[in-house]
Parts: C-alpha cells; sequence; structure tokens
C-alpha cells in the first residue's frame, strides 16, 4: 500500500481535474444497441484463430494483415463483422485531449478504410 498509494492519489488528481467528455459513454451505449438489436455479426474470417489444426483449411486466418509490419502500425483491413462494416462508434469531442485523439483517428480511420 505505501507504494501503491502516490499513483493512486495522482490518478485521481488527473481524472478530477482532466476535461470531462461522455463521448466514450456515447460510443459503448451505441455498440451495445447495435447488439441488442441483433446486428453484431460473426467475427470477420481473417480475424479468426488459425492456430489449431483445420482452421485454415475454414479460411481462417487467411488474407490478415499483421498491423505491426504496416507503416505506421495500422493494417487496411475489416475489423468489425460484415454487418457493421464503416460503422463509427467514438466520435471524439473538440475539448481538451481529445481534439487530439479526434485528428489522429481520422487519419487512422483513413488508413483502415482505404482512404
Amino acid at each position: 500500500m505505501p507504494e501503491g498509494r502516490i499513483v493512486l492519489a495522482e490518478a485521481v488528481v488527473h481524472l478530477a481535474t482532466a476535461p470531462k467528455s461522455n463521448a466514450s459513454y456515447l460510443a459503448i451505449g451505441r455498440a451495445l444497441d447495435d447488439v441488442r438489436a441483433g446486428r453484431s455479426g460473426s467475427v470477420p474470417e481473417h480475424l479468426r484463430d488459425a492456430h489449431y489444426p483445420g482452421a485454415r483449411a475454414l479460411g481462417h486466418g487467411q488474407g490478415y494483415v499483421y498491423s505491426h509490419d504496416s507503416p505506421h502500425g495500422v493494417a487496411e483491413q475489416q475489423y468489425l463483422p460484415d454487418p457493421l462494416a464503416g460503422t463509427t462508434y467514438y466520435e471524439p469531442t473538440d475539448r481538451g485531449a481529445e481534439r487530439e485523439v479526434a485528428s489522429r483517428l481520422q487519419r487512422l480511420r483513413k488508413i483502415l478504410r482505404g482512404g
């Protein structure tokens, strides 16, 4: 406890003084709405586990792009199930650090979606 209390206190101060946003709260709500409405879909074939016997024959892992081998550590490929492809849940605000997140996220989404 003596070692942990300092970083816990720092975390509390950081969270208490950080600009507030409900963007993440709204995003998880939209994602849950899709799941509850049955719009979740299946994991894309290229993201499915291909490390067990017979997985490759099922198409698992085929076409997967290893993000760390791509420029910026981001690969152009679909991560969401087909019914949700192109869906955006998180929309950062223009306040505080989220302004910078918005700029980075715009660049990442462009890469992911092949733009």
